[in-house]
């Protein structure tokens, strides 16, 4: 791998499912970004895009917003008349707000789709996703653990972490915090750089603790800070672990268990419109002050 290459990370897309603000939601959150004088920035749904050279991108998670998301960064839009600087998407579940956006890259243009298979498999069983034409558009199955490459000179690991099935393929009650290919984060690793994406995470097992400790940047779960958020806010009646997201604050939160593990840069991405992290206040100035940066559109990391 080349040394001197810059490894670029650019957050796409910071919030969770929805964006904010959600277009049903009349929360705190959600109404102060409906206003351009609040502190409260408008944030498309949760994507980053990954660069070596600043010319070929490989972008992890196609979210519903993928087109505005092009539209706000340059370096992702097109040179010449039939042309994407994006070669690669990676996937790192099934959830709607991860790969609805595939099919707003449907223009007949070349690039590879890299998901586990059980991802893999909710695309070929749903046709509308035929639309990406297979002559152009490669689907490749990548095992856990197994290394490939999105980008030449960049290494790429999936590996599973605690999760659950995606809402539309819950049946009753699903298993929580299963560990398989439903959910899996992603380790990307050029010269000697090793950065890890996990915008869903149930739980941090000690395994999954150990992998992440000295990481030079970490791009984490921040869905919501409290587990009972969406209750207490009455915005829904799930707890975020029953939804396979671990709260950033309380008991066995994100926050204490990270902070722990020397990282250089820990970012919280994938955050819910209820999070009261989004603006100014207590909460933001804790998470702030332990270390954390609050993610959000149009962030890059330089390393």
């Amino acid at each position: 791998m080349n040394e001197a290459s810059d490894l670029r990370l650019v957050v796409l897309g910071a919030a969770a499912g929805g964006g904010l603000p959600q277009w049903n939601c009349g929360c705190l959150n959600c109404t102060m970004a409906r206003d351009p004088a609040s502190a409260v920035r408008p944030q498309t749904q949760s994507s980053l895009a990954v660069s070596l050279d600043g010319e070929a991108w490989a972008v992890f998670n196609a979210s519903p917003d993928i087109r505005q998301q092009i539209q706000n960064n340059r370096s992702l839009q097109p040179r010449r008349l039939r042309h994407t600087p994006i070669k690669s998407v990676v996937l790192t579940n099934g959830d709607i707000d991860h790969l609805a956006g595939l099919l707003d890259l449907r223009e007949k243009q070349a690039f590879a789709v890299f998901a586990t298979g059980a991802v893999s498999r909710i695309l070929a069983d749903n046709s509308i996703f035929g639309v990406l034409d297979p002559d152009l558009v490669s689907r490749k199955n990548i095992a856990i653990e197994e290394p490939f490459s999105p980008l030449p000179g960049l290494e790429a690991r999936l590996f599973a972490v605690p999760g659950k099935v995606p809402l539309f393929l819950e049946g009753g009650e699903p298993d929580l915090n299963v560990e398989g290919e439903n959910t899996v984060g992603i380790e990307l690793r050029a010269a000697t750089r090793r950065v890890y994406y996990i915008p869903g995470c149930g739980t941090l097992t000690d395994g999954l603790a150990a992998r992440l400790r000295d990481a030079d940047a970490l791009f984490f779960d921040g869905t919501l800070f409290n587990d009972d958020e969406m209750i207490a806010t009455g915005t829904g009646r799930k707890t975020g672990r029953r939804m396979g997201h671990m709260p950033i604050a309380g008991e066995g939160g994100s926050l204490d268990a990270l902070a722990a593990l020397n990282i250089r840069k820990k970012v919280y991405v994938h955050i819910n419109n209820t999070n009261p992290i989004w603006r100014p206040g207590s909460e933001r100035a804790y998470v702030e002050s332990r270390g954390f940066d609050v993610g959000f559109d149009g962030m890059e990391v330089q390393l």
